[in-house]
């Protein structure tokens, strides 16, 4: 299965779908990234929250794809925020996983009541300097944030992953990501298979389309231009997640999905968060 890949602004391209390891152990990280690599996945989405970094390194090793082939994402966290304390989570996640150089870093949150992310993003400029990590991005940024890093920086973020489903559509959000060359990456891309794949219009164009409700969310992300990285521990869920580059949604479907929003949160508002 070949998925396309984007190209950041910096030049360094990642694939457009990718594998999410989020609410996975090390063990379920271990066996299912193995499974999505032998899939077609090339790119791997983890975090230091998550708790699992350890067994996706070990997948990495043990699926024999090279890891020249693989693109691995992965974050900081609210509690290692800030110039030093980000250098040493980098080390820790970076040795956890096994690897030397890593393809995309990100802070994980803003969380502005510590008022840190700005020195969070000058220690993953050094990173990037440095050549131990060939891009840096942001997660959970909303507009207000990314242009403080902007103005107090200069360095635009290759990504900003945010929440975005059919049901927060974020289009405030992409517009000026469009304007400034950020990519949007979308957690949750499937809205953690909670009502949304309920939704009749959702049902009724995959039927027509002989796919899964899940196929046409993914579709339709792609077609917006988001990166997107669903998870899932499900052999078969992994596999029909890949299997989405061989239709197309037409005009009027994609209208009709994105008439489905209402600014639905199923994540916390990144604001709050500490």
């Amino acid at each position: 299965m070949s998925v396309p890949n984007v190209t950041l602004n910096n030049e360094v391209t990642m694939p457009q779908l990718g594998f999410g390891v989020w609410l996975m152990d090390d063990a379920e990280a271990a066996e299912s990234v193995v499974t999505a690599l032998r899939a077609g996945y090339r790119s791997v989405d983890t975090a230091m929250i998550y708790r699992n970094e350890e067994g996706t390194g070990r997948a990495l090793r043990a699926s024999g794809v090279p890891r020249a082939e693989v693109f691995v994402t992965t974050k900081v966290w609210n509690t290692d925020q800030g110039h030093d304390p980000a250098l040493r989570a980098f080390d820790a996640s970076m040795a956890r996983l096994g690897l030397d150089v890593l393809d995309l870093y990100l802070i994980h949150w803003p969380a502005p009541a510590q008022d840190r992310y700005v020195e969070t993003w000058r220690a993953l400029e050094r990173l990037h300097a440095d050549g131990r990590v060939r891009a840096i991005g942001v997660s959970n940024f909303t507009v207000a944030h990314l242009r403080r890093l902007l103005d107090e920086t200069g360095v635009v973020p290759a990504v900003n992953q945010i929440e975005l489903h059919p049901y927060l559509a974020q289009a405030e959000l992409r517009a000026f990501h469009a304007e400034h060359g950020i990519v949007t990456e979308a957690w949750a891309p499937l809205g953690q298979g909670k009502s949304l794949l309920d939704d009749p219009v959702l049902r009724r164009i995959g039927a027509a389309h002989g796919r899964s409700p899940a196929q046409v969310v993914l579709r339709w992300h792609l077609r917006l231009g988001n990166v997107v990285i669903p998870k899932s521990v499900t052999p078969s869920r992994i596999a029909e997640n890949i299997d989405v580059f061989d239709f197309e949604l037409t005009d009027a479907e994609m209208a009709e999905i994105g008439a489905l929003d209402e600014g639905r949160r199923l994540g916390p508002d990144p604001e709050v968060v500490s």
